[in-house]
């Protein structure tokens, strides 16, 4: 009896992972469509829904990424109607294939190790990969990250197992997939040159070229002030940041809490006998290497230091380390010879972290968490449902109103409006005609000290052309601290009308 029971107990534990697991998944799925697209996922909108692949090159040349995600986002909406829902869906995808794949990775470690539990590591692995507030805040964004994890944990499988033409490949579309790709496997590159591995070396360098070759096609643009002006150099805001979104808020304090967990296991909650200490001694060096962890600190340390000439490092960027950290530590924690107390307290650790991921990963994800449903501190969609009527609309960000009144009528939420936004110059043409219209409406979306900077350069001439300007509150949409809209009112029509 108690061998079946002992038996039993794997199998419940699997079926309980892959239950939390899936409800995460599910929960990202299920809020989909929750909250508006925010500027970055409207950029891809505009950028990647061309009615031409030829169109698509020809605006990417303009941007400051590489082309495979926009080019398979075009073929996507080739497939599938262009809008906010079959954009983040493709995300999502990709963030179950990539969270399978780096479980899968880590239990392909854990077997290697004659120390490490495989199955410990899956679910460390798979609880990391798929409910972690990283991967989850990912998961339903019209960027390219996920497919970005999911490349480069295809790669670091490949590189694992010797398959180098796989492993070559996906490089390939890393580095085409995002500029952090093509710098981690430049680091690799680097990493496996110095440690005398020259096939390896050779075919991180090989793969990365093709990333080479564009951005001298694109040239033009990165070389100019614009591309990356918006990133600060490296400070402990940015560590603190990177912190969060691995472990939630609070990170520090959290990560404090978790140190302590480490101390007590290690003074009471490990056995006192000790396996062959030297292959003890020599497991995190070779993992490290093994898993891709080593060549990707050399790419951000890399990326940090040359940050303080041309700041690149930015701390979403830092989700390409989630593929190599993820098995690395799933491994070494199956590793620990925990006691019964031991394993108690980390299981309770474990709870306690993942029942506040289930707030904290959705928390710009779920107006019902963060009580507004603005991602990345924007709005757009409210104040295009908004002024969805009217005429006369004018904006500093009138090409991210346009796609945004695009996915709102695709999303049925609104009609399509009579005419579509213009911006500063369209303003001083309709100030400079002889009829004024009766009103104008200035809105723009986003924090509001930027927003409002932004409206004054179109609410100045409104108002020397003779109209009044008063903020307008957006009523019957929800709480909207992030769009922000402005009625401007013919002075010579408010006279006429007061008695």
């Amino acid at each position: 009896m108690s061998r079946e029971m002992g038996a039993s107990r794997p199998a419940w534990g699997m079926a309980l992972l892959v239950l939390v697991c899936g409800v995460f998944a599910l929960r990202a799925l299920s809020l989909i469509d929750a909250t508006g697209l925010w500027s970055d996922e409207l950029h891809t909108v505009g950028k990647s829904f061309q009615p031409s692949y030829t169109d698509l090159l020809a605006m990417l040349r303009l941007d400051t990424h590489p082309p495979l995600y926009y080019s398979l986002i075009w073929l996507w909406g080739q497939l599938l109607p262009a809008s906010a829902v079959t954009l983040r869906l493709f995300s999502w995808l990709f963030y179950l294939v990539g969270g399978l794949l780096i479980t899968v990775q880590a239990a392909a470690l854990a077997r290697q190790h004659p120390l490490a539990r495989p199955r410990q590591a899956v679910a460390i692995a798979a609880l990391l990969a798929f409910c972690s507030p990283y991967p989850v805040r990912f998961a339903i964004e019209g960027k390219g990250y996920a497919l970005l994890v999911f490349l480069v944990a295809m790669a670091w499988w490949w590189r694992r197992r010797n398959q180098w033409l796989a492993y070559g490949l996906s490089v390939v579309l890393a580095a085409l997939t995002h500029y952090y790709g093509l710098f981690l496997f430049v680091a690799t590159a680097v990493w496996d040159g110095w440690r005398g591995r020259r096939r390896a070396a050779l075919i991180s360098a090989a793969g990365t070229f093709p990333a080479l070759v564009w951005i001298v096609y694109a040239s033009a643009y990165l070389m100019s002030s614009g591309p990356g002006a918006w990133i600060g150099q490296p400070d402990f805001a940015l560590l603190e940041d990177t912190l969060a979104r691995a472990l939630g808020l609070w990170p520090l304090p959290k990560l404090g809490v978790l140190l302590l967990v480490a101390v007590v296991i290690a003074r009471g909650g490990l056995h006192p006998s000790r396996p062959d200490q030297e292959v003890v001694a020599k497991m995190p060096v070779a993992l490290a290497d093994v898993s891709g962890l080593s060549p990707s600190l050399v790419m951000v340390l890399g990326v940090v230091v040359i940050s303080f000439w041309k700041p690149l490092a930015f701390s979403r960027y830092f989700v390409v380390l989630l593929p190599a950290l993820i098995p690395w530590l799933s491994v070494r924690l199956a590793v620990v010879p925990l006691t019964q107390r031991g394993r108690g307290l980390v299981v309770l650790a474990g709870v306690a972290l993942v029942i506040s991921w289930w707030w904290h990963s959705f928390l710009e994800l779920d107006p019902t968490v963060n009580g507004h449903g603005a991602r990345e501190a924007d709005q757009f969609h409210l104040v295009s449902r908004a002024l969805a009527t009217k005429t006369n609309r004018f904006s500093q960000s009138e090409r991210l109103l346009n796609i945004s009144d695009r996915m709102e009528v695709m999303a049925g939420r609104m009609e399509e409006p009579e005419l579509s936004w213009a911006g500063a110059s369209g303003l001083d043409q309709v100030l400079a005609s002889g009829s004024l219209p009766a009103q104008l409406w200035l809105a723009d979306s986003g924090e509001s000290e930027d927003a409002w900077s932004r409206l004054k350069t179109l609410r100045r001439p409104a108002e020397a052309a003779g109209y009044s300007c008063q903020k307008v509150e957006i009523a019957g949409f929800g709480v909207a601290p992030y769009a922000q809209v402005q009625k401007c009112q013919l002075e010579a029509l408010l006279h006429s009308e007061r008695p």
